[in-house]
């Protein structure tokens, strides 16, 4: 009898390390443009908004954001990667999920240390 091979959530398969966050306040640069929800969620590789009006995929934008507990500030160009609307019967939240797309390497180790800390 063979070992039957349990599939992966995509979850399972990120590359980096994440935490939620309780609250994260982050902003979008480009003017007349706003985020309308809470990064939940942070990695290297980039973070989860939590929104009931979520961006499109593929959307690109810049956002500014602090790693909490820190004084450190970034600023990056960001790529929504996918996207889950309000459903009634989800228990899932609704939001998206940005990839950074050219955040310095000493922020991204900064955050890596913060999330080291909290788990």
């Amino acid at each position: 009898m063979q070992p039957q091979e349990i599939p992966q959530k995509a979850s399972d398969r990120r590359k980096a390390l994440r935490s939620p966050i309780i609250v994260m306040k982050v902003s979008e640069e480009n003017p007349g443009e706003y985020l309308f929800g809470y990064a939940q969620n942070i990695s290297r590789g980039g973070l989860f908004i939590s929104s009931i009006n979520p961006r499109t995929s593929g959307e690109r934008f810049t956002i500014v954001f602090q790693i909490p507990d820190t004084v450190i500030s970034a600023r990056c160009r960001c790529e929504v990667m996918w996207m889950r609307r309000f459903q009634k019967k989800m228990k899932l939240e609704p939001g998206y999920g940005l990839r950074f797309l050219d955040l310095p390497e000493d922020v991204s180790q900064a955050i890596d240390d913060w999330v080291t800390t909290q788990t």
